[in-house]
């Protein structure tokens, strides 16, 4: 007897549902930001303390990221990267 791996996600609304698939996108709750599930800031602050853990959320897709009124990651999610500095010699 095999059970499915559930996974609880953050819908349009706000509200949490139970779904078999797991959602594409991590979030953290108390600054309502968004990004890729392996974005190097979110793992690091995984790493550094439990307060985090506690208030990660995640989507299915992005827009229902935005339409929960959360905010695109600025270091995973830009879209335009910094241009890297030259060297001087």
């Amino acid at each position: 007897m095999t059970t499915e791996k559930l996974y609880q996600l953050i819908a349009a609304d706000g509200t949490r549902i139970t779904s078999t698939t797991p959602g594409l996108f991590g979030g953290y709750r108390k600054e309502r930001r968004y990004g890729r599930l392996d974005c190097k800031v979110a793992r690091r602050a995984l790493q550094n303390g439990a307060l985090y853990a506690q208030q990660r959320v995640f989507f299915a897709d992005e827009a229902t990221a935005i339409a929960a009124g959360y905010h695109p990651c600025p270091v995973c999610m830009n879209p335009t990267p910094k241009p890297r500095k030259r060297k001087k010699r």
